[in-house]
């Protein structure tokens, strides 16, 4: 009876030494600056090396992770023109909707940036010590609303601009013409914003795990430094 007190003891004190080491860890080894600046930094890294990419020609549509696929009603549109021998109608259409969010994703950088300014010491700490996807969903917490607003009219607008408002209305057109079929009239540029904020949040995902698990990737002194200690962080905890 008296080893087993001895032994929850034991488990209680290191416990708590781990916790007070986790603490001391964080405040010994880099200071609260340096914690904010290697957070932001990465997130920045997400920002430049991956959501820059799918503003590129094809950065949507030849992306498997993130290509925009149509919504349920138009997969029937898409079906029965193809059995009808449009094909090449229905591929340009979907390549207009990835088009349409390459477009947009352009407005996407100020956003993040002030969203990644204004990260505190707190919030850093527990981005560094959180899940792998930590820093991803801040990001998509502080900014999905203001990106959606900006997204949803450049969406739309380009929509226009590259013909796809013409040539989804000779889709639907088409297709409404089919004798027994439900009618269909989607709110494409409510469906297209949505599908690219899931792209974008996607890729900073890809980036922001690569930092965590890669040491290869931290490619700058301060990078290295914050990772590290997270590193060593769980590997107490663990």
């Amino acid at each position: 009876m008296k080893s087993n007190i001895i032994f929850i003891v034991l488990l209680v004190f290191q416990s708590l030494n781990f916790q007070q080491v986790q603490a001391q860890s964080i405040k010994d080894f880099l200071s609260q600056d340096q914690i904010g600046k290697g957070l932001k930094e990465a997130l920045e890294h997400g920002v430049k090396n991956q959501v820059s990419k799918l503003t590129a020609k094809d950065g949507f549509f030849k992306n498997e992770l993130v290509k925009i696929l149509l919504p349920g009603d138009l997969k029937k549109v898409d079906k029965r023109l193809r059995r009808l021998g449009l094909s090449k109608l229905a591929d340009e259409g979907l390549l207009l909707l990835n088009r349409a969010a390459e477009d947009a994703v352009k407005t996407a950088t100020p956003i993040f940036i002030n969203a990644i300014k204004g990260i505190t010491f707190g919030d850093a700490k527990k981005i560094l010590m959180g899940e792998k996807n930590a820093a991803t969903n801040y990001l998509q917490t502080n900014t999905s609303e203001s990106l959606y607003t900006e997204f949803s009219p450049v969406i739309k607008k380009s929509f226009s601009k590259v013909g796809a408002d013409k040539v989804w209305s000779q889709l639907i057109s088409k297709y409404n013409k089919i004798p027994f079929v439900k009618k269909v009239n989607p709110d494409l540029t409510d469906y297209v914003t949505q599908e690219t904020l899931k792209g974008v949040f996607t890729m900073i995902a890809i980036e922001e795990e690569g930092i965590r698990k890669k040491i290869g990737l931290r490619d700058t002194d301060i990078l290295r430094k914050v990772f590290s200690l997270q590193d060593v962080l769980f590997k107490k905890k663990n």
